[in-house]
């Protein structure tokens, strides 16, 4: 590894537990912002807020050495997931695990302590760079609510680093699917279910008429779907009127994910139909997939970053998403790497200090030769 950079691990390693102590759930991100926006001004970076409503995405700005080439992006969320109070933890063997009936919340807070303690090292040992962008968002849990608030006017760069997926540091995505969410409302008919049943239609059973028979699942190597929520009935005593079904589709190849859909809708048209109820399907695209060429300058790039900080770099493709799919639909290549955070999303949710180190030193060499980088591609163009 380079021993030019000098990290400072018991920092790296408080600042992390600093983060996770914290309780960030979606939409609740004011107390970490606060605390993120302290630390990257010590670092040297000017910050702002970007309020969008619901919540805010906080922006950074590090000038570098040299302003005639493009800016270098870091990109991670501030939030997480539930359950998040509270949150109880051991170190033990070179490992930060949670200990209590919560995750740990290295999903994302691996990375925000990664990109801190980076910026901090760059400044302190004077170490050559160009412009760096920070992009912290809010709500990526619940749909990339922050990335898609962004204000993507106001961003230089064209090339991002997303620090968030899971797995041991040397992971690049550089694949991930598309995202469609649907909702379907199925009206029956009420009734008393003691004394005229008969006049009644369930929606209940319609819909799960419908549930039994759509494709669920992984439909094939590209393409999955899922029925995540289901709501419906006000007493036992009543034959339910209304059901609310809520689920998802995720895929790689556009028609692929338009047969699911086409199959998914119509069965449950066909079903409502028979059964003599209603039906009515809202969808939306909450991401868009994206793909980097293997021959793409800037994964050769990252590449090399990985290789120099003795590394394998290991190319993946996810079925999950990131803020990284909202970056590439808008003209901004970003490609996603691991963090070091393991078995996210579960009270068994742990990181390696190791790991906390060498991904913060993959940010740390990135940033230092992405001048060089944006030097090359100007004179090649």
């Amino acid at each position: 590894m380079d021993s030019a950079y000098s990290i400072n691990s018991e920092r790296l390693i408080n600042t992390f537990i600093e983060l996770i102590k914290i309780n960030s759930p979606s939409l609740n991100e004011g107390e970490i912002g606060k605390l993120l926006a302290e630390k990257l001004r010590k670092a040297g970076c000017s910050v702002t807020m970007q309020d969008y409503g619901d919540s805010f995405n906080l922006m950074a700005f590090k000038e570098g050495q040299n302003r005639s080439v493009t800016s270098l992006i870091l990109s991670a969320h501030m939030d997480t997931i539930e359950p998040s109070e509270g949150i109880m933890f051991s170190i033990e063997n070179d490992i930060i695990r949670t200990t209590g009936p919560t995750i740990l919340g290295a999903d994302d807070k691996g990375a925000l302590a990664q990109i801190i303690e980076a910026l901090l090292v760059l400044q302190e040992q004077g170490i050559p760079h160009g412009d760096i962008e920070i992009i912290f968002s809010s709500a990526e849990e619940i749909g990339l609510l922050g990335a898609r608030n962004i204000d993507f006017a106001g961003i230089r760069g064209r090339h991002a680093i997303v620090l968030d997926s899971s797995g041991s540091v040397g992971s690049l995505i550089v694949a991930a699917p598309s995202h469609i969410t649907y909702e379907m409302r199925i009206l029956g008919k009420s009734a008393h279910a003691g004394i005229e049943p008969e006049r009644g239609i369930s929606a209940i059973r319609v819909a799960s008429r419908i549930i039994t028979e759509i494709p669920d699942g992984r439909i094939d190597p590209e393409t999955t779907a899922n029925i995540g929520i289901i709501k419906g009935g006000s007493a036992t005593n009543v034959v339910p009127q209304e059901v609310f079904i809520k689920g998802e589709i995720r895929g790689h190849s556009a028609e692929k994910m338009e047969q699911t859909k086409r199959t998914i809708f119509e069965t449950a048209r066909g079903i409502t139909e028979r059964s003599h109820a209603e039906i009515n399907i809202t969808e939306r695209e909450e991401y868009a997939a994206y793909s980097i060429d293997r021959g793409s300058p800037f994964l050769l790039y990252l590449g090399s970053v990985f290789k120099k900080c003795s590394l394998s770099p290991a190319y993946v493709v996810t079925g999950g998403g990131s803020d990284a799919n909202i970056f590439n639909q808008k003209g901004i290549q970003a490609i996603n790497i691991s963090t070091g955070m393991q078995k996210v999303h579960s009270t068994e949710e742990f990181i390696r200090i190791r790991d906390l180190y060498d991904g913060c030193m993959v940010v740390i060499s990135a940033i230092a030769g992405f001048d060089s980088f944006s030097k090359q591609q100007i004179a090649h163009s």
